[in-house]
Parts: structure tokens; sequence; C-alpha cells
């Protein structure tokens, strides 16, 4: 059976399955079935494919390629000597002297049983039994397209023996290692080795290696030595001057007996490779050896699942108030944006000390905060990183909805915060939030890693057994990058709350299926408390996590001084002020302690609001360049008199009113380094309230899709594999209506045109129209109908293999296809 005909008698589920697995091959949708089967097999979607399999099924595959090659192989042997039977030797001799043999045109890969593949496999296996994982394996590869016939004829989909290469460290067969051969010496190796036998010298050759054994024999210890090393893989070696002849005759080292009689070949000036067939031989028959039919079983420490699922809420909520808690400070005190994109190391350092985070989880936080859309470059011609008007409306969803969507952010980015601090391949540092911080595989990675961990419940694996466990998952996905993607993976699980104690969480495994991780978070998440503890010494005790509005205002009016089960606010001069800066009056600053506080507002901070009002804002900033003006001229005496202010270039030009060459901005920090409360004034003689906690930069969320755990779709497969059906049938028909006569296209009048295109509408039926161009010209198509509105018929045109709008008043005809 070919294998586009097998594809043809796939049912729609089974194709549906092929092209959700496959996504590549309906990016675009192929035309027909034959352009499926044709993309299916080429290099690049063979790769994607085995890059999926496991260790046991693509041991399984490999098996299959190596037992149809032999079989193959042995086949071309048996019809040789047969041959060689019955021709007379001296007859052949002279024959091979007056001309030289033709090569013989490739033969199609014998198919192979399963019965044989079982033996192969179960002899390879190092415990257990083949059945039933080779049964899933053998179904899991007709799925994904890469075997294709019943159990009585397997045989490999084209491309896969080419993409497969080397199969499980074997060689390539005798007849392409020996390709670069000049014929004449692989006559004489023939000679040597299979005199008498018939064909050219590399089909003699190739023959005489199927049995390979006695040329085995003959060789010395020192030889069987060098092979035994190539026997397992991997079964190439240099050797100097490779491709020089050499005779059995003339062997003098080890190497030149195996040369000599084909047990190794040469491939190159200084390269060998061990035939394909040699070392099955050497091996025994096995194409693998110690081969688990079964992932290996994780090792690690049993937790409590929900002590682990509350930890790693604990630490979700946490993670969502140090991104706001970034945001907010940024939108006071915003890092530059460096010449050369990114976050320079000192506003990485600044930033994970005021966060009180190491430098690693300053980084995570700032990349997952900017590939969600909540921070952006702006402000500035420098540029310099800002909140995003995006941040708003986030802060005001529920904790469990804003974890949700940083979570989703944080597993679908090909970002990887964790390589920060690195170096680059030009030995240049590797800056948070700069572009080259992107790696295609990240998401793949994290989610194969999460799979590992939702594999066993309750379980905190170690280290070495997750990296085991997706080494046997993915094993042509292995590399140091993948390792090292793989420890970022789960280090940052934990620090975003996905993982709690090392397990995988419960909101943890919503947001890998794809489900709502938000409804499963949401009852174990702490209750926001709404009020704090004064205390005499300035300080407010929060007994638990404040709400959102109620942990802006402290962080506004006060500092953190301790973080923990209960965060520990101080009052300040400085915290005072920068409330009244961003316009808060003192009777507004006391009321609201009154309002949130469980206990008395403590005289002492009374009156440090009180002290720090009265004298906020008695001085007056303008432009001048900027110009200092007071009620109380004894304080303007004081400042002039004050050595301090000699950078400031003060000039007194009233008895309320000073001059400056500074700035405005300048000239108000001057005076507060110098222990004053200046404010800013405009133009109109209004005080400016900076208002800092609301400097924004504009920027949208990316668009996000969680992917659906089969890859695709179910209705974008669907609609595939329905467009590749009627695609097929065209393509197989390319028939005419028979009510429309030969040569013209379909004719009608407007309304019975009208007409029929809506009962093939509701019939889901194809019909053949008459269509004019935009020059006029009249063409035919053969259309599925979808809908019609607008003045316009939306349908899958068959003769273009893809979806059209065409518009009514062009279509001269219908014609029924039945």
């Amino acid at each position: 059976m070919e294998f586009t005909e097998w594809i043809r008698g796939r049912t729609d589920e089974q194709l549906r399955a092929l092209v959700s697995a496959r996504p590549e091959l309906i990016t675009p949708v192929p035309a027909h079935l034959e352009g499926l089967a044709v993309r299916a097999g080429s290099p690049s979607a063979i790769g994607r494919a085995l890059d999926r399999l496991d260790r046991f099924t693509l041991a399984v595959l490999e098996t299959l390629a190596v037992a149809e090659t032999r079989a193959t192989a042995t086949a071309h042997a048996e019809t040789a000597h047969a041959d060689t039977a019955q021709t007379d030797a001296a007859q052949t001799d002279t024959a091979r002297s007056e001309t030289a043999p033709a090569e013989t045109p490739p033969v199609r890969p014998e198919p192979v049983t399963k019965a044989a593949l079982r033996a192969l496999v179960r002899g390879a296996l190092a415990t257990g039994k083949p059945e039933p994982a080779l049964s899933t394996a053998l179904d899991h590869l007709r799925d994904l397209a890469l075997v294709y016939g019943p159990d009585t004829s397997l045989s490999l989909a084209p491309g896969v023996r080419k993409v497969l290469d080397d199969p499980a460290g074997l060689g390539p067969p005798a007849v392409e290692a020996f390709r670069h051969h000049a014929p004449e010496q692989l006559e004489e190796m023939a000679d040597d080795i299979a005199p008498g036998t018939k064909g050219s010298g590399k089909e003699r050759l190739a023959a005489a290696l199927t049995r390979p054994g006695k040329l085995i024999e003959e060789v010395s210890p020192e030889a069987r030595a060098a092979l035994d090393q190539l026997t397992w893989g991997p079964p190439t070696g240099r050797v100097p001057n490779a491709r020089r002849e050499v005779r059995i005759a003339s062997a003098r080292s080890p190497i030149d007996e195996l040369l000599a009689r084909g047990l190794l070949a040469a491939t190159g000036e200084e390269s060998v490779a061990l035939p394909r067939e040699v070392g099955l031989h050497l091996r025994n028959g096995l194409v693998h050896r110690d081969l688990y039919a079964v992932p290996p079983a994780l090792e690690g420490t049993a937790r409590d699942q929900k002590r682990a699922d509350r930890t790693a809420a604990g630490q979700a909520f946490t993670f969502v108030r140090t991104v706001e808690e970034l945001c907010e400070r940024w939108s006071a005190e915003p890092p530059g944006v460096l010449r050369t994109g990114g976050l320079g190391v000192r506003d990485l350092k600044r930033t994970a000390t005021e966060l009180d985070v190491p430098e690693w989880a300053a980084a995570l936080t700032v990349e997952v905060a900017h590939a969600a859309g909540l921070i952006a470059a702006g402000g500035s011609v420098d540029g310099e990183w800002l909140p995003t008007t995006g941040y708003d409306l986030w802060r005001i969803r529920p904790t469990a909805d804003r974890w949700a969507a940083l979570a989703a952010t944080w597993l679908q980015t090909d970002r990887v915060p964790g390589l920060v601090g690195e170096r680059d391949d030009r030995d240049r540092p590797l800056n948070a939030l700069h572009t080259d911080l992107r790696r295609s595989s990240a998401p793949a990675v994290r989610s194969a890693a999460l799979g590992v961990l939702a594999s066993a419940p309750g379980l905190a694996p170690t280290r070495v057994s997750v990296f085991d466990r997706l080494a046997w998952e993915q094993p042509r996905r292995r590399g140091p990058l993948r390792e090292q993607l793989t420890e970022f993976a789960l280090r940052e699980a934990e620090q975003v709350g996905v993982t709690g104690l090392g397990v995988l969480s419960g909101h943890g495994r919503a947001l890998l299926a794809g489900e709502d991780a938000a409804s499963v978070l949401a009852p174990l998440l702490p209750e926001p408390v709404d009020h704090v503890l004064l205390q005499a010494d300035l300080t407010a005790v929060a007994p638990g996590p404040l709400t959102s509005e109620l942990n802006r205002w402290m962080t506004l009016a006060a500092d953190v001084e301790s973080k923990g089960g209960a965060t520990v606010y101080r009052f300040g001069e400085g915290s005072i002020r920068r409330a009244l800066d961003a316009g808060q009056g003192a009777e507004e600053l006391l009321a609201m302690l009154e309002r949130h506080s469980a206990t008395p507002v403590p005289q002492a901070l009374s009156y440090l609001i009180a002290d720090v009002a009265r004298r906020h804002g008695r001085i007056r900033v303008g432009t001048a360049s900027a110009y200092v003006r007071c009620d109380d001229p004894a304080l303007l005496d004081q400042i002039t008199a004050d050595r301090r202010s000699a950078a400031l270039r003060l000039r007194r030009l009233a008895p309320t009113v000073i001059a400056s060459r500074s700035s405005r901005a300048a000239l108000v920090d001057g005076l507060r380094a110098m222990g004053y409360a200046p404010v800013a004034e405009s133009l109109d003689g209004d005080v400016i309230i900076s208002q800092l906690d609301k400097r924004r930069t504009e920027g949208l969320p990316p668009a996000r899709s969680v992917p659906s755990p089969n890859g695709l779709d179910a209705e974008v497969t669907a609609a595939a594999v329905r467009a590749l059906r009627a695609g097929d049938a065209a393509h197989l028909t390319r028939r005419e209506p028979a009510d429309a006569p030969a040569g013209q296209i379909p004719r009608g009048p407007a309304t019975a045109t009208i007409s029929a295109l809506q009962e093939a509408i509701r019939q889901g039926v194809r019909v053949w129209i008459g269509y004019l161009d935009s020059q006029g010209n009249a063409t035919s198509r053969i259309l599925e109908p979808a809908r019609m509105e607008g003045g316009y018929l939306t349908a899958y045109d068959e003769t273009r293999a893809a979806v059209h709008r065409f518009a009514l008043h062009r279509i001269t005809g219908v014609a029924d296809l039945s």
C-alpha cells in the first residue's frame, strides 16, 4: 500500500488526531490529501515529529528502520547468492572482464511484521515484556503518520529513514558506506572477501557483509578490540589517510585489517564508519540494549498535597504583591532604558533591594510584568521603564485573577529571566528586559518540566530524577541549554507560586491543563485585612496582607521596615512629605489613619504629621530659570546665609523673593537636601502636585491564547480536515456537472442564482458557478458555500484550495454537482 493511499484511507477522526499532533502539517492547509502526505514526509516536519517521541517509541521506530533495511539487504543477498549458484564461475569471470556490470535499480524496502519487531524489542529490554508498550507505541507512530500499514506489513513513512540517519548508534548500510569508493577498489575488495559472486563490486561487498562472522574471526585481537569500541556507538572514528587502498594480503595494522575486509568503510579522507550489517552482527542482532518500556520512576520526598497547595498559594499571593510593588515604585522613580535596550545592572540591584528579593527573583518579576504588559518603555526622550495603563486595569481585578494572568504569561513567554547576569557570545552582559533573552524553546521546556511534576502528585522529585524523566520523554531534545532551562523552570515555578515545597499545586495543575486556575486558587488565598495597628514608636503593624488600596496608601505614607507574617511600616518626615507631595492633606492623612487603625492614633504621629504639614509649602519654587518666594523674609534670610545654597546660585530680588539660575526641579531637590520643605508652583502661582504614583505610559498586554492539550483547537482541526477532504475530492474527480453544456460556464437569472446558493448553504453541498473576474473574463469555480451576507458569498474554493469571498453580482449562474 502506498503512503498517500494509506493517508487517504484514514478516518476523519484519525486525520484530526494527525493534524492536531503535528500542527505544522496544516500551516497552511494543503490543497488535498496528496499534498498532506508530501508535507508529512518532508525532513523538517519529520524532525519535529521525532522530537516529540519518548525514548521507547523512538527506539521502536529505530528498530523498525533497521529491521526494514536488514530485510531488504537480506533479500538482495539471497538473490545474489541464487544467481551465483546458477551461473558458471568461469563464465562469470569472462563476462566481468568484457564489461562492467550495471547497478541494479533500487528496490522498495521490505515491510516488517509486528512479530519480528516484537522479537527484536524483547531482546533489547532490560526488564519486563514488550507488550502492551509495543502496541501503544505502534499506534502512536501510526497516529503521527511516521509508520503505516497493518501489523503484518509495517513500513516507515517516506523520508523517515533519511532523517533518522544513524538509528540507535548504528552506522550506515554497506551500500551507502561504500558509495564514495572507486568501482575498481570495490571490485578488488569483493574479489578478496567474496570470490565467485555475481554483481557489481558494491553489491557483492554488501551481500558478503550480511554474514560477516567469518571475516571478523580472521582479524587480530587488536582489530577486534577496535570493533568492540564502535559496536554500541558512536559508529565513526578518525584514521589518517583512511582512503588508502589496502588488500588483505598487505594489511599490516589492525585498522588495515578492518579496511581490507570491509569491516570499516572510509567515509572521508580521515574518517571511517562501521557498516550497519557489521554492527548488528557484533550486537548479536540487537538494535538497542538495556531498553526500558516505561519511563524511569521519579525519586524524591513525599509531601502532603494540601500543605503544598497552601504553600504555593501563599507564594502566589506574595508574587502578585511583589509585581504590584514593583509597578508602584517604578511609577514614582522609574529607571532609565539603556541605549542598547534593557534595564541597567545598578537599577536591577536597587530594585532587588527595594523588593527584598534576590536579584534573580527581581529579574523574574520584572520580566513577567513586562511580558504581561504591565510595564513598558516610555517617558522622556531617553526613555524610562514605567507602568502602563493596562496596570491600572490589572490592579483592580481579584488577586486570583491577577495571579492567573501573571502565571499564564510566565508559562507561555519565550523570554528567559534566568539568563540575566550571564554573558552572550560576544562576552557582553545580558541585562533584564533585553531582546537577547528570547529562547524559542523556553515555553515547551516549562510545560515539559511541569508535566513531569504533574505525573507524581504529592511528590517533590529531585532535580536528577526530573532530568532523567525528561531525557526519556524527549531524548532528541537533550542538551546543556535544555537542562539549564529546566533548572530555571523549576526554580521560577516555586517563586511564581505554581509549585509549593517542590510539588505541583492544584492551581498549577489547572494552569498547565488550560483550565480556570483562578477559581482553584481563590479559596486558598489569605483574606486581606483593612486595618493596621498604630504604635507609639511611629510604626504601624499590618496583622496580615492588606487590601490593595490600603497597601498602596501605606506604601506612600510610610516606609516598609520589615516583612513577614506581619509587615511593619515606619512613619517619618520623608514619608509624610512624600504623601503631601502626592496631594494628600494633613487632615486627610489623619482621617485615613483613624479609619483604618484598630488602635488610637498616637499623639507623636499626630504631631509629626502636623509639623511636616505646617512647614510643607511655605516656600514656593517657580521658574525664573527658577525662583523662591516665601511670606516669611526671615526664612529666606536663613536660606541665603546657608553656605550649602552657593551651588544653587541664588539672588535676592525682594524681601520675599529669591531668583536662581538652576532649574525648578534642581532647586526643589537642593532645598529639600538642605532640610526645607518647598513645593513647586506653576506660572499661575498654583501648587503643582507631583502625583508620582500616577505616572503611566502607553502599552497593551500582548495577545495570549492558552494552547489546547492536543496542540490545536478542535474547531480548527475539524475545519482543516473538511477542507482537505473537499480538496481531495475535487483533485480526484475533476469532473464537470452533467447539466452544463461542454465548454460553457453556468448561467441563469439572478434570483435563481441566489436561491440555489441559499439551498446549497442549507444542505452543505458543493456547487459549480460561473464567475466574472475584475477584467470581465468568465471563469468557473467549484465551491462549498458557507454564508451569504452584505452582497458577498463566502465559500471554500476547491479549484484554488482556499476560502474566498465572491461578489454576488459577478456570479453568472449555479449548477448542481450531483
